[in-house]
């Protein structure tokens, strides 16, 4: 799951990044208001941390930007304790729940995964579909027609972008921004790679979809 983390204290913020990422999490993190817009506008995250008090441009006016632009990504919002104004404005504008600093690790995680469970019930049952097979959002589990087999987090992350744009070009730069990261040093022999052993594993579980090569363009997945 892709996670961008919008705060201006740095030690907290490569802390919290650190614990994140020991649980699983691919983290963006970044210390301004500005770069946090550029960031969330982007769309290609699962869930973002927004702190509200940062330069430039402050939390609320990030996500008031992003709501208004159809980004419907939960928002997490780290509040200053006793800000009573600041988490109904959030919750106003569109943020899914708040957390008060100081605040623990585990409730931290907590109420991020609460947050993964309601976007994935929004998604039909946890799983996501495509012509003739799922996606299990828990799992990892690729269901098809005559079988079934568990993806690794990067082929997850990689067919799931596919299926939440179905038909849709998506470029090398696309994925590698996805599921590796801004700063992320990955080539696009990775990208082909990967998309050889979805292929595989398409055709393993029975499924008649394929993802299409569309040369010096992209990828598309495919009825």
């Amino acid at each position: 799951m892709k996670l961008l983390l919008v705060e201006d204290e740095i030690h907290l913020a490569e802390a919290l990044k650190e614990i994140l990422s020991k649980n699983k999490y691919i983290v963006d993190s970044v210390y301004d208001g500005e770069a946090g817009l550029d960031y969330g506008l982007s769309g290609i995250y699962d869930l973002i941390i927004l702190d509200i008090m940062l330069p430039k441009v402050n939390g609320l006016e990030i996500l008031k930007e992003l709501r208004a632009n159809n980004v419907s990504t939960p928002i997490l919002l780290l509040t200053a304790k006793g800000e009573i104004q600041d988490k109904v404005k959030g919750l106003d504008y569109g943020a899914d729940d708040y957390l008060v600093k100081p605040f623990s690790h585990e409730e931290l995680l907590a109420r991020l995964r609460a947050l993964s469970r309601r976007k994935a019930e929004v998604i039909n049952d946890n799983a996501l579909h495509f012509s003739d097979f799922s996606l299990n959002l828990s799992t990892y589990e690729l269901e098809g027609n005559s079988n079934s087999v568990r993806l690794t987090s990067k082929e997850f992350e990689i067919l799931k972008y596919f299926m939440e744009r179905p038909i849709l070009i998506v470029t090398k730069d696309d994925l590698i921004t996805k599921v590796w990261g801004y700063d992320s040093d990955a080539e696009y022999n990775n990208i082909e790679v990967y998309i050889s052993f979805l292929r595989k594993k398409l055709s393993y579980v029975g499924s008649k979809s394929k993802i299409s090569t569309l040369r010096g363009i992209g990828y598309k997945l495919e009825e």
